[in-house]
């Protein structure tokens, strides 16, 4: 039996993270295993490259490195988590996975989508979700939930605002 992969996709603030918590809590309810994980992501190593990411300390990283980074991120989350939950029969909820790439480092960057396309089948071995959600906020209303969170941002948050405008065109 094969489990079932959903991701959920949107730019930062648009509520991705509830959305997976409430369908995790109805998903369980039913008594079907689920697994929640994220990207960059869900394993030691893709949690290390997600460090690196979005460090702020690593604003110099070229944009090459980062789409280079974020498939090998994927490579190891598919290999040791993703695929292993879905030979188990387990539901997967991803917060974020594929379209990410396509809409920051595809629309945000720059990078040619069939390019990305390649580069994602190599690092997921051909795993693709059964059904994507996509969760549409305006930018000022991201950037809003982001100063309210009290944090600093991030490396991509850091980006800017036109950077956010291409991303949440795709």
């Amino acid at each position: 039996m094969s489990g079932l992969f959903v991701t959920f996709e949107g730019i930062d603030g648009c509520g991705k993270s509830t959305q997976v918590t409430e369908a995790r809590r109805l998903i369980e309810q039913k008594g079907i295993p689920c697994l929640v994980t994220r990207e960059p992501g869900g394993t030691a190593i893709s949690e290390a490259i997600r460090r690196i990411l979005l460090s702020p300390d690593n604003i110099k990283m070229c944009d090459p490195c980062e789409v280079l980074l974020y498939c090998a991120a994927r490579a190891q989350h598919c290999h040791e988590t993703i695929g292993p939950a879905l030979a188990r029969g387990e539901v997967v909820l991803c917060d974020r996975f594929q379209e990410a790439t396509f809409a920051y480092q595809g629309f945000g960057r720059g990078f040619s989508l069939d390019q990305l396309r390649q580069m994602n089948e190599f690092a997921t071995d051909g795993i693709a979700p059964a059904l994507t959600f996509i969760f549409d906020i305006d930018v000022d209303t991201s950037i809003a939930r982001l100063k309210k969170a009290d944090r600093l941002p991030d490396r991509l948050e850091s980006s800017g605002r036109d950077f956010y405008e291409k991303v949440r065109q795709d």
